[in-house]
């Protein structure tokens, strides 16, 4: 396949290309251990991620001032270490945890993909998480992005329109130039109306193995792109190996 008039690809992050729910569980289960805790890590990350586009809307629609990501999941993390009777951890044990979003790792397939990818494409980030965040991310687990985009240069969480479009402005390029690659339709969906196109990656382990059922992979025109993983993203794009 080509696409001539691209020239970037913007990522969403978390799910698409690092795995959160493993890391939350990884970093939870250690304290566990530490704490002498018996706490269902798996519950807690799930209940954790649900949180998340509740404390982005009330920012999207206005109730509240702009924070960034790791103020909004501090104050979910406080309210689920009460509801799952977690009393026993410092507050600097509570801010460890609570950047566990910036120590997540890729999916296997993520980093060859997207080395794959950068070779024909200016590649970067688009997610919701800010730029420290996903700075720190990528130094740690060796996320070779071009350059780091973040809703937080506009203002807005995603799917709001000016968070896609204050990037494409970053990259100096036209909306058609610029595909947005999500495993999140409505991340795709809210893309393509203000005029990028669209790549899915099909995400079914992100909820956890039990929940791999539930993740459908849309028909293949449902988007420019429809791709098992970044690999095969790459290979659809005629991004050759690396040797």
């Amino acid at each position: 396949m080509t696409l001539p008039a691209v020239n970037a690809l913007v990522f969403d992050v978390f799910g698409t290309v690092v795995d959160w729910r493993s890391g939350v569980i990884r970093d939870g289960e250690r304290l566990n251990e530490a704490k002498g805790l018996d706490v269902d890590w798996a519950a807690f990350a799930d209940a954790w991620r649900e949180e998340y586009q509740p404390s982005l809307a009330r920012v999207r629609q206005g109730e509240r001032p702009w924070r960034n990501l790791d103020a909004l999941h501090r104050e979910s993390l406080e309210q689920l270490l009460e509801r799952f009777g977690v009393d026993n951890l410092s507050d600097e044990e509570i801010e460890h945890l609570n950047r566990v979003w910036h120590r997540l790792d890729p999916w296997p397939d993520s980093i060859p993909g997207l080395n794959r990818l950068r070779t024909d494409y200016l590649i970067a980030p688009l997610s919701n998480g800010h730029m420290r965040l996903l700075t720190n991310m990528a130094k740690r687990a060796g996320i070779p992005w071009d350059l780091i985009l973040s809703a937080e240069l506009s203002g807005h969480y995603k799917p709001d329109e000016e968070a896609y479009l204050t990037a494409v402005d970053y990259l100096d390029l036209q909306p058609a130039e610029v595909m947005m690659v999500a495993a999140h339709e409505r991340d795709l969906e809210a893309s393509r109306e203000v005029g990028l196109r669209t790549a899915y990656v099909h995400r079914p382990l992100e909820w956890g193995p039990e929940r791999a059922d539930d993740t459908e992979r849309p028909a293949e025109s449902a988007y420019d792109v429809v791709a098992e993983d970044l690999v095969d993203l790459a290979e659809q794009l005629g991004s050759e190996p690396i040797l």
